[in-house]
């Protein structure tokens, strides 16, 4: 007769083996361009082929991300084609007569928007994303340009927003965002020559109140996260329509 092992493995816990796929990764790459906005709602994606290349690697992998990206919604079939997926109409506004009006609507509407949803982001984000928004946060600095700090701001107030997990309220606000990043108007007042010190202000102070804003968002704080991305946004329209000419 056998004798039984020594000891009792019943009371043994093993942790769940993870392997992320090639095709999961080129998912979640996929995915952040579109809630940073970098693929906007009604674009059309690059096809399997340009994106195999880039990615380097078979078509197969990319047509599982796709795939991935269709059964979340974000991505619609057109015939043989794919496109960002598009819920709500274009943001279509009349523009007053001055540029700082404009402007003005923008940030209020921002604010309305950004409050909220930066909350719920608080609560509802994942380790991974907490982290993302710290590493974004962490690239901010005064010798910026203005180039690179407007595509660094996009990109992390996305990215927070993002994590709210509401799609249309994610889509809304890209939408407003899009329309403020793409305006002449506040184009024009960035990159007026009268503006430069002003603008070289506006992006070192907008550099502490993201790293205010990430570490509200890394614990969850929502009172803390409400009040630093209300004082943030004041501040930049503030300075943006009572400061800049």
């Amino acid at each position: 007769m056998v004798e039984a092992a020594v000891g009792d493995a019943n009371g043994l816990e093993f942790e769940p083996i993870s392997r992320e796929t090639v095709s999961s990764q080129i998912r979640a790459q996929l995915l952040r361009r579109i809630t940073t906005g970098e693929l906007r709602p009604g674009a059309r994606m690059p096809s399997e082929r340009d994106l195999a290349e880039q990615f380097r690697v078979a078509r197969t992998s990319v047509r599982e991300a796709m795939q991935g990206l269709l059964s979340l919604g974000v991505v619609e079939r057109r015939g043989n084609r794919s496109f960002v997926a598009e819920h709500l109409p274009e943001v279509v506004v009349n523009r007053p007569d001055d540029r700082k009006g404009f402007v003005t609507q923008l940030f209020e509407t921002r604010r309305v928007l950004e409050v909220p949803i930066f909350a719920l982001a608080a609560v509802r984000a994942d380790d991974v994303t907490r982290a993302r928004v710290s590493d974004l946060a962490d690239q901010f600095h005064g010798d910026l340009d203005i180039a690179d700090f407007r595509r660094l701001d996009r990109e992390f107030h996305t990215t927070v927003a993002a994590a709210c997990g509401n799609p249309l309220l994610i889509e809304l606000y890209g939408k407003v965002l899009d329309e403020l990043f793409r305006s002449q108007e506040f184009d024009d007042l960035l990159s007026d020559e009268k503006n430069r010190a002003e603008v070289r202000r506006i992006v070192a102070d907008s550099g502490a109140a993201h790293e205010a804003i990430a570490l509200a968002f890394a614990v969850g704080d929502i009172e803390e996260m409400e009040r630093c991305t209300r004082e943030h946004v004041s501040a930049v329209a503030q300075a943006m329509v009572d400061d800049l000419v």
